[in-house]
């Protein structure tokens, strides 16, 4: 994930802004991290450069 998407992406909760945590990043990409949301406090893993933005209750489902 390039943080330039910073500027575009928010929680998809409440809309409110996320705070970037890097794990791990090489020159141009964040490969693994966290973004938390600044109001609700819901975080989204970075995995492999992807951010995965998909509510809790979906991203369970979806890992089954």
């Amino acid at each position: 994930m390039k943080e330039s998407l910073m500027d575009v992406i928010c929680c998809p909760l409440d809309k409110a802004a996320l705070e970037l945590d890097i794990d791990d990043a090489d020159d141009a990409e964040v490969l693994a991290g966290t973004l938390t949301c600044t109001e609700c406090g819901e975080t989204y893993p970075i995995e492999d450069g992807i951010p995965n933005l998909l509510p809790p209750d979906m991203r369970e489902e979806a890992a089954a």
